[in-house]
């Protein structure tokens, strides 16, 4: 499956802007309704999107509110995917510069390796 990059942009909409604030609410409810029992805080980056829509990094936070449920699809033992996520995860250059990312597509590529 290719990705259109074409259809990517940032929506330019600010926190005061209405329509942003629709959007992260439909995402939230989104979120909830595709697992209704993770009562957990939702991460701001599922949420929300980067400027081009198409970053391939989440935050750990991210990927660990999503854990559960990827383990269920994809039968798995919740440590192992626990586990691929930690492998996944890109520490901050020399410890210090930047925040740890989750690589998206190193994830499922590591998941579709366990089938």
């Amino acid at each position: 499956m290719a990705n259109n990059a074409s259809a990517s942009s940032g929506s330019n909409q600010g926190p005061l802007n209405p329509a942003l604030v629709d959007a992260v609410k439909a995402r939230v409810a989104a979120l909830r309704a595709a697992d209704p029992s993770n009562i957990a805080a939702i991460p701001v980056d599922l949420v929300t999107a980067s400027a081009s829509g198409l970053d391939p990094h989440i935050s750990p936070a991210a990927a660990q509110y999503q854990a559960r449920r990827v383990a269920q699809a994809k039968n798995l033992p919740l440590d192992k995917v626990q586990a691929l996520i930690n492998q996944a995860t890109e520490r901050p250059l020399l410890g210090i510069l930047g925040e740890p990312v989750v690589n998206v597509l190193a994830l499922n590529l590591a998941l579709e390796a366990l089938r």
